[in-house]
């Protein structure tokens, strides 16, 4: 195990900051350890002046803007931070952070130390030295929270328990929910097709709807799913709409005719064989299971 002073905890932490909650499980793991091991971690509200400036670091990093505004300077690349914004670093990720004095950042951040790290966030879509914007990023703020909470408990599985909520965080982080990265024109639009179909299953029905709706080519369309989503956006909408008639067979709203009629299918068998390619079951089956089989 590697030591660790005062002084270098001293310098994982801003003092330029207020309404702290931390917690410290793991400040020096084995230099050679495999398995990911969340160290230190917390959230904070940056005081008007908060500036930090640094050239190397203990450990790789994850923060994540929940309210307010700042910039982060990443290897000298600068990025405009707002809540949903997430970004990381390394050991040595030369980092400049200030917040807006007007309107002060609170962020969490979570930091892990392992090997494979650095591939482990790459593959989530925030390499070190990386930025991105969550547009749908309440769940990240819950899964930090519980990250937090378990953080500061004593208990024998604290650190286990920790080490599966960071994993969590990156599944979150990596799913496609929201996640633009700034100034990608491309991932941009493919996100504005993506929340499209998200609030619009229900009526759309075509890539050509599609398309329109989102003011793109029906071939560009079909490129930024492949690319992004890794499916086509008709499939995605086919799924989009299968789970919601699942909401609605399970929640007691009607009958299979009427889920059907409630997802654009006008004709029932036609649904049904599509609800069961998508999720394994004939929609009758719901019904069965929800006591009105």
């Amino acid at each position: 195990m590697d030591k660790i002073g005062q002084s270098t905890v001293g310098e994982l932490l801003s003092k330029q900051v207020s309404g702290t909650r931390y917690f410290f499980l793991n400040l020096a793991p084995a230099a050679d350890a495999k398995a990911l091991a969340v160290t230190v971690g917390g959230r904070e509200r940056c005081n008007p002046d908060y500036e930090i400036r640094r050239g190397k670091y203990r450990y790789h990093g994850i923060e994540y803007v929940a309210e307010g505004a700042g910039v982060a300077e990443l290897d000298g690349v600068e990025h405009a931070l707002r809540a949903g914004s997430v970004f990381a670093y390394g050991p040595t990720t030369r980092c400049v952070m200030k917040t807006e004095p007007a309107r002060p950042m609170l962020k969490y951040f979570v930091c892990v130390a392992g090997a494979g790290v650095a591939k482990r966030l790459r593959s989530a879509g925030v390499a070190p030295g990386a930025a991105r914007v969550l547009g749908a990023h309440a769940e990240i703020r819950g899964v930090l929270e519980d990250l937090v909470r378990e953080g500061q408990r004593t208990g024998a599985l604290a650190r286990t328990i920790c080490a599966q909520l960071f994993e969590l965080l990156l599944l979150k982080i990596e799913d496609a929910s929201g996640a633009v990265a700034q100034g990608d024109p491309a991932q941009e639009n493919f996100q504005r097709c993506k929340a499209l179909i998200d609030s619009e299953a229900e009526r759309l029905m075509t890539l050509r709807e599609i398309a329109a709706a989102a003011g793109l080519e029906e071939s560009s369309v079909c490129r930024l799913f492949r690319r992004y989503q890794d499916t086509s956006p008709y499939q995605y909408l086919l799924r989009r709409k299968m789970n919601l008639a699942a909401a609605f067979l399970v929640e007691g709203k009607g009958r299979v005719k009427e889920a059907a009629q409630r997802v654009g299918f006008a004709d029932p068998y036609h649904f049904s064989r599509c609800f069961k390619a998508i999720h394994g079951v004939p929609p009758s089956e719901l019904l069965k299971h929800n006591g009105q089989g």
